[in-house]
């Protein structure tokens, strides 16, 4: 039962004008009503008044689900019928487990989706959360309303700053040191190549020559660059592990390098290219500036790359939509791929579309991994899980799987700081904040989830309820768990985490009220049917949580 949807389909009856349900409002106070349907909308179509027009349907509405319709200065305020309702809605959650509020909408269509997409040879920044985070957990609610999903980590393993990398380290590497600590050293080796480079810009060609080698296939430097990208995934695949994220394709940057052929080759047939200095540009519209396609060096370069990449997916996944989850800086260099696709004849580029996300600032300012501004993702985690760990230990000691806990805690805690905003934002790093166990945070919707099984364990056998009467704190539950479908939809549509993530406060602050308030297992006239809806929050927090790459450990 889809709450919302139900009560627009519900009102359509007795409404001579087309509704959706985001025509329905909130009211500000329970008192006005369940939901409110403005009438000021209608008003010109039908040449009457919001009020008369208010009037006339809150006379005609007469259905069980409502109890009571009231016209309200151009409002009609619907009062529903709570039990009806509820014993409705409680059913099919309990009917449809994990499946509730899921559809057939993508129809298994396929859609693509790049996240993540780290550099080799650098570490694995707070500053690649955001891309990992927002992406997978986009992926989990398309695949909620039954699109196929294809994950894309596409590394960054190719272009000029592996040619730093490399003059780097033949002047300044050692074999055993990037033995003992491969990612530390080349990190160490890069930024020790940028500070160089502001005294002595020739560095900087030869770091250009070097990816050039690289690109033409000179054996030493491919060597290395092997060496470096093994080293890196190893470190990668431990970050991925911990944040419960996994991936379809790690074709990287590298995989299309001897791709690129063909796509220059159509863009010169298309009389697309034009030289340029001895580059290779595409004129874009009047005020854009060209795309680069190849540099006077013959180096390719990113987006010459991404065009590839894109046309070999289509070809591969016949995708429906094309999703690419990165930062808000690369919006120009989007919109550039999108147009050149589009002179090249490709209808479907417009299936490409760019998910920007704003930056994680430190200081107000930009992490950078060449000035060795960064904060190491994997430590915020560890740190994370060894505060939930010390949490326990003080709080519930006897708590069984208490690694298992700490590590589904801390990480939540991190994941779900990012996922609370709104991707465009920019955040302030703030370790303190994001590990705090109250307020909106992930570790609060655990905790509520935790508190709401210890209630099952404690009630043992259920059996079938009946409602008679439901109150202010119980409706406040059923309301929310009757929006999960609605949220769902929302999100997917606007593909914002944060709408569920906001969703799952809510619906915790409710339950955590509803506990405080109300007996739920030594009133014998209200236990099972209160059981039965405490049993639904489980399942509809689990959901939430699961749907933001989260863990919703039963006990914490």
């Amino acid at each position: 039962m889809r709450m919302k949807a139900t009560i627009v389909q519900v009102l359509q009856q007795f409404c001579p004008i087309p509704l959706d349900e985001n025509m329905l409002e909130s009211p500000v106070h329970t008192h006005l009503g369940d939901w409110a349907l403005p009438c000021f909308p209608f008003a010109k179509e039908l040449r009457k008044s919001p009020i008369v027009i208010a009037e006339d349907i809150a006379k005609a509405i007469d259905h069980p689900l409502i109890r009571q319709a009231a016209a309200v200065n151009g409002y009609v305020n619907i009062f529903l019928d709570r039990t009806t309702i509820a014993s409705s809605l409680l059913q099919t959650i309990l009917e449809q487990s994990s499946s509730y509020g899921a559809s057939n909408e993508g129809n298994e269509e396929t859609i693509t989706i790049d996240l993540s997409s780290p550099n080799i040879a650098k570490p694995f920044s707070m500053g690649h959360l955001r891309s990992t985070v927002i992406g997978n957990s986009i992926a989990l609610l398309l695949e909620k309303i039954g699109f196929k999903i294809v994950k894309i980590n596409y590394i960054g393993d190719w272009g000029t700053q592996f040619g730093k990398l490399l003059t780097a380290y033949r002047k300044w590497g050692n074999e055993e040191e990037v033995k003992i600590a491969p990612i530390e050293t080349l990190l160490r080796l890069y930024i020790r190549f940028h500070e160089e480079a502001e005294q002595n810009d020739s560095l900087n060609d030869e770091g250009r020559a070097a990816f050039k080698a690289l690109e033409d296939g000179d054996s030493e430097a491919l060597a290395l660059w092997k060496w470096f990208k093994t080293e890196s995934l190893k470190e990668f695949q431990r970050i991925y592990d911990l944040l419960g994220v996994t991936f379809d394709s790690y074709n990287g940057e590298a995989y299309y390098n001897d791709k690129m052929g063909p796509i220059v080759d159509e863009l010169a047939e298309k009389g697309l290219l034009i030289e340029s200095d001895g580059a290779l540009i595409v004129q874009l519209d009047e005020g854009m500036p060209p795309c680069l396609i190849k540099k006077s060096d013959g180096a390719t370069l990113y987006a010459t790359r991404d065009l590839t990449a894109a046309l070999d997916r289509k070809a591969t996944y016949d995708f429906v939509k094309s999703l690419y989850v990165v930062g808000n800086e690369q919006s120009l260099h989007f919109t550039q791929f999108k147009k050149v696709l589009h002179k090249m004849g490709h209808e479907w580029s417009e299936c490409i579309q760019h998910m920007p996300f704003g930056l994680i600032l430190k200081d107000g300012k930009k992490m950078s991994t060449r000035k060795g501004k960064i904060v190491l993702l994997e430590e915020v985690l560890n740190d994370a899980i060894a505060l939930a760990q010390s949490t326990i230990e003080a709080k519930n000691p006897d708590l069984l799987n208490k690694t298992e806990v700490a590590e589904a805690i801390g990480v939540g805690a991190i994941i779900f700081s990012d996922l609370k905003q709104h991707r465009k934002h920019d955040i302030e790093f703030d370790l303190a904040s994001m590990l705090q166990t109250e307020g909106e945070t992930g570790p609060y919707v655990q905790y509520a989830n935790a508190r709401a099984h210890s209630v099952l364990r404690k009630a043992g056998e259920t059996n079938a309820f009946m409602i008679e009467g439901v109150n202010d704190f119980e409706w406040a539950i059923v309301r929310m768990l009757g929006l999960f479908p609605h949220t769902v939809k929302r999100a997917t549509d606007e593909l914002d985490p944060s709408i569920v993530a906001k969703y799952a406060v809510d619906l915790a602050q409710a339950f955590n009220s509803f506990y405080g308030n109300v007996q739920v297992l030594s009133d014998s006239a209200h236990r099972f049917y209160r059981i039965a809806l405490v049993t639904c929050v489980t399942i509809v927090l689990k959901e939430s949580l699961r749907l933001l790459g989260m863990q919703a450990p039963e006990e914490m």
